[in-house]
């Protein structure tokens, strides 16, 4: 079992920046390929970021490309979502997810479905006003 604790959500004007952490605990973080995801009011939880156990591979969905980053540290046992350029639409309740699923392209993108992910965090909640 593994626990995910998010922070660093909050209320920031658009253009704005704002930085997510994710910190686990319980087993190893580097077993682990990480990922954000998103839900909106009303709106299905959708894919926003992945990175691979190493942190070697990342991918993104196409509405942050260019203005999201994520990261690990793994010694901190740590996944970080670097939002920048913050636009109304990304209003949200972000959640990290931790993945023990094993693919042989050790790419991220194999890591953007729901079901890829085996724990979740609680969400924190990101604002975005115009």
């Amino acid at each position: 079992q593994v626990q995910l604790v998010e922070s660093g959500g909050g209320l920031v004007q658009a253009g704005g920046s704002l930085r997510l952490s994710c910190t686990t605990s319980g087993r190893t973080f580097s077993n682990y390929a990480m990922g954000w995801f998103r839900q909106a009011p009303g709106k299905e939880r959708e894919f926003v970021a992945s990175i691979t156990r190493s942190g070697g591979s990342t991918y993104f969905a196409d509405f942050v490309k260019g203005r999201f980053t994520i990261s690990r540290d793994n010694a901190k046992n740590t996944v970080y979502l670097q939002m920048n350029s913050l636009k109304p639409e990304d209003t949200a309740v972000y959640y990290c997810a931790a993945s023990l699923k094993f693919t042989f392209s050790y790419l991220a993108s194999s890591y953007t479905g729901l079901a890829d992910y085996n724990y979740w965090g609680q969400g924190t909640q990101v604002t975005v006003s115009s």
